[in-house]
């Protein structure tokens, strides 16, 4: 499923490419992968914005008739199960209406959990 506004060089751009109400959603969605990783650093990789930390940490896009939010990891989805019930899921990513965010709350928890696995993967392999 190919994201849209398709290729940017940046999350602001890409952002601004979207229409209503996709962009106010994916906005909110960002906000609050900020305000859990304030270190982290944003990017376009595979044509949609990822944050960075110790790693890929997450990712969001904007498609026809949905959002995504990618998650990255099984492990995190898994630890997660009970507080997805109501949403489409797969392996490690978290689909959501183009109006209507995931809860801050639960982006922001589950970015710590990625941030938490990520530093136990850097730490591993520093040794």
């Amino acid at each position: 499923m190919k994201p849209f506004p398709g290729k940017s060089s940046d999350v602001d751009e890409y952002l601004a490419n979207l229409p209503e109400p996709a962009r106010n959603t994916l906005e909110k969605v960002r906000h609050a992968i900020q305000s859990a990783a304030p270190d982290s650093v944003e990017c376009i990789s595979y044509q949609i914005p990822t944050f960075k930390w110790n790693g890929v940490l997450v990712g969001f896009a904007a498609h026809k008739n949905h959002c995504g939010f990618y998650v990255m990891s099984p492990e995190v989805m898994q630890q997660f199960d009970s507080l997805l019930i109501g949403y489409e899921t797969a392996t490690a990513t978290i689909r959501f209406s183009l109006s209507t965010p995931l809860p801050a709350n639960l982006i922001k928890k589950i970015v710590r959990a990625r941030m938490k696995e990520n530093e136990a993967i850097f730490l591993a392999k520093k040794k």
